[in-house]
């Protein structure tokens, strides 16, 4: 998203020249028409809300977030009136901060944990700080107990926006964090390529214990004496999507580029370490410069200029059993376009690439969602949310 979660004088604004800026023709595919879908409201009123989930195994409900710090239940599509987790309190309200996403544990029907990501105005250097948090769910199993929170990380930021805040668990049962580059615009202080922070990474933990987090042993620098333990891959500049395909593990980022490109990158599962290339690259150009050394860099699958977006919504890949003709296929959007598009991963590219005008919307696409039989959703910035049918 780039209204709400980056600068939106960063939208617009070409730095130098537009070749300077790396510029270039659309690289995704055009994408044909498909009208076999369309979308069904769930429920409308809500503010800003920017990420949808439920528990494991849970099909009764759905847990949204709002970006003002509550946690909503819709349950058998009613929308409860008492949140299920208010961290008002504790989240900053800058444009690109607030509760930004949440995870349940993979045995949350018995340990009744979940993993809340969040910014914070606290902080040293000017920006707050992002924050991943354990809660436990109280005696009733609408309302998290408020009282529970574990505090498992904290990061300062410099700057407010770019914070990322994904988090999911893996196949593996470890948990993903994703954060931005620190923020500002073209990585001032350089994290995206730097392996010795946390910022412009993507994570991986181990929270299964109690008392924080340990590194799991695979990690690619788990036993490093100067990089950081904790990463998974780097090079990313505001990873504020990303999800597994369920059926093979794969992950999808949607990576919120500078000025000019957007990009969706996707590795193979159980595959880690890999360089995404910000800031030596934007999408499949590369920045600020005529060339660049993409030497072990891993470009992305996809990218598409700001002719036609802003600010690419990383999604899912459908594995829900509603639509069987729809498996396979990844979808994703654009918060100022309001287009959805899909494509199929095979063979180490983005295959079948289709648009869905259906499911297009204004009012700021700012997260896909999915529940836990595998079907999606659209969630609006302007308050409603939208499930994914067949026409």
């Amino acid at each position: 998203m780039r209204l709400m979660l980056l600068n939106p004088a960063l939208c617009t604004g070409f730095i130098a020249a537009t070749l300077a800026c790396g510029s270039a023709a659309s690289t995704s595919v055009p994408t044909p028409v498909d009208t076999t879908l369309t979308r069904q409201m769930v429920v409308t009123g809500l503010s800003e809300p920017v990420y949808l989930t439920a528990a494991p195994g849970d099909t009764g409900r759905l847990f949204i977030l709002e970006k003002n710090g509550l946690i909503r239940i819709v349950k058998h599509g009613v929308l409860l009136s008492t949140p299920f987790l208010d961290i008002t309190g504790r989240t900053s309200k800058g444009g690109e901060q607030g509760l930004l996403a949440m995870a349940f544990y993979p045995d949350y029907a018995t340990s009744g944990r979940l993993i809340v990501s969040y910014t914070s105005p606290q902080g040293t250097l000017g920006g707050g700080t992002s924050v991943i948090s354990r809660y436990v769910v109280s005696a009733d199993p609408d309302v998290a107990s408020p009282g529970s929170e574990e505090v498992l990380l904290v990061v300062d930021q410099p700057y407010s926006n770019h914070n990322g805040g994904m988090v999911a668990f893996g196949s593996d049962g470890y948990l993903y964090v994703g954060f931005g580059d620190g923020g500002s615009g073209g990585d001032p202080d350089g994290h995206g390529q730097n392996r010795a922070d946390l910022l412009g990474s993507m994570l991986r933990l181990d929270v299964s214990g109690t008392g924080g987090y340990t590194i799991p042993p695979d990690n690619p620098y788990a036993g490093s004496a100067t990089l950081a333990k904790e990463l998974w891959n780097y090079g990313l500049r505001n990873p504020w999507r990303f999800s597994f395909d369920r059926a093979t593990g794969g992950l999808y980022i949607g990576d919120v580029g500078q000025d000019t490109r957007e990009e969706v990158d996707v590795v193979p599962g159980g595959l880690g370490g890999q360089n995404y290339g910000w800031n030596i690259m934007e999408g499949l150009s590369c920045y600020g410069a005529m060339g660049c050394d993409q030497t072990g860099l891993t470009l992305p699958v996809l990218d598409y200029g700001h002719d036609q977006g802003c600010a690419v919504t990383g999604g899912y890949v459908y594995r829900g059993s509603a639509m069987p003709a729809l498996s396979g296929l990844y979808f994703y959007g654009d918060y100022c376009g309001g287009w959805v598009r899909s494509f199929r991963y095979q063979g180490g590219q983005a295959t079948d690439p289709r648009e869905w005008p259906s499911l297009a919307a204004s009012g700021g696409l700012t997260s896909f969602g999915e529940d836990a039989r595998g079907e999606l959703y659209l969630l609006l910035q302007s308050g409603t949310v939208y499930r994914l049918v067949a026409r």
